[in-house]
């Protein structure tokens, strides 16, 4: 969701620094990108480890309400072509899931504002038994949709969401935002999803099952 869906990452960076800094530590951008696609649990301890005196839970959800506040306050900002690519698939019968490390309260959110019903499921970090960059979240959202890991794609933005995508068997395409994706194993990079369609997204698949098929 935060950066493919829509481009929440520098609400996240801009809660994080006062965060650290009441508590007397200082918080880098550098910091900051090395947390994109994270569990929010695993960031949290590194705030805890960066000298945040909060438990983990409360960490979360101190996180989790500024980047509310700053979503009522300024709208949502959707990524390009994200909406009008979710349009397309829904158009075509393809099944679609959200899978966010962000809290379902948020998700929830974000999923509400857009004008028309684009989600089957939603795996939220919440929900996930274990968090990105490990596969657990995208295998349960292939059984929440009943289908295989092999019959799915997935689109990403992040290091972590890639390793977690392919880990779980997907096809991955990287759209990179805050940070390179490179070495994190996309089957495919895209620079954008504006302009891109339902249509791009199976002959993605297509021709990436037959890769994978010729060299077995």
């Amino acid at each position: 969701m935060d950066g493919t869906l829509v481009d929440t990452e520098p609400y996240w960076m801009a809660a994080e620094t006062p965060l650290v800094e009441r508590f007397g530590g200082t918080w880098s951008h550098e910091q900051a990108l090395a947390l994109v696609g994270l569990g929010l649990e695993d960031s949290a301890r590194i705030f805890q480890a960066a000298g945040v005196r909060m438990s983990v839970d409360a960490i979360i959800d101190h996180l989790t309400d500024e980047v509310m506040r700053a979503l009522a306050t300024t709208g949502v900002p959707f990524r390009p072509g994200a909406r009008e690519l979710l349009a397309d698939l829904r158009g075509a019968g393809i099944k679609t899931a959200l899978v966010t490390m962000s809290m379902r309260r948020m998700a929830q959110t974000v999923v509400d504002l857009i004008d028309f019903p684009a989600f089957d499921v939603v795996i939220a970090g919440d929900d996930a038994t274990r968090p990105k960059p490990f596969p657990d979240p995208y295998l349960q959202a292939c059984e929440a949709l009943g289908v295989s890991p092999e019959e799915t794609v997935a689109i990403e933005d992040s290091p972590n969401g890639l390793r977690s995508a392919v880990a779980a068997g997907t096809s991955a395409i990287g759209v990179p935002l805050m940070v390179s994706v490179a070495g994190a194993g996309a089957h495919a990079v895209w620079p954008t999803l504006e302009g891109r369609s339902a249509q791009d997204v199976a002959s993605f698949h297509s021709a990436h099952r037959a890769a994978q098929e010729s060299t077995r």
